[in-house]
């Protein structure tokens, strides 16, 4: 069963020559595999999110207390 919005892509799909449909295709995949790809980095931190709240705090207690210093990325 077709959505409102599948049904528009299609129509503006149809409006266009085949090489050009062609393209769109393309970018659609593209574009679907990166919103995809936002998501899973969205629930990934979504699961982790305490967690690195709490490694956040801890290294900067550690840095407070003088056991941690600032990266000097000019030593990487």
């Amino acid at each position: 069963m077709s959505s409102p919005v599948t049904a528009t892509v299609t129509k503006m799909l149809e409006t266009l020559p085949p090489e050009l449909q062609k393209r769109v295709e393309e970018h659609l995949r593209e574009y679907i595999q990166n919103l995809l790809d936002e998501a899973r980095w969205d629930a990934l931190y979504e699961a982790s999110r305490e967690q690195l709240v709490a490694a956040a705090r801890e290294a900067k207690a550690e840095f407070a207390e003088g056991k941690a210093e600032p990266l000097d990325f000019s030593r990487l």
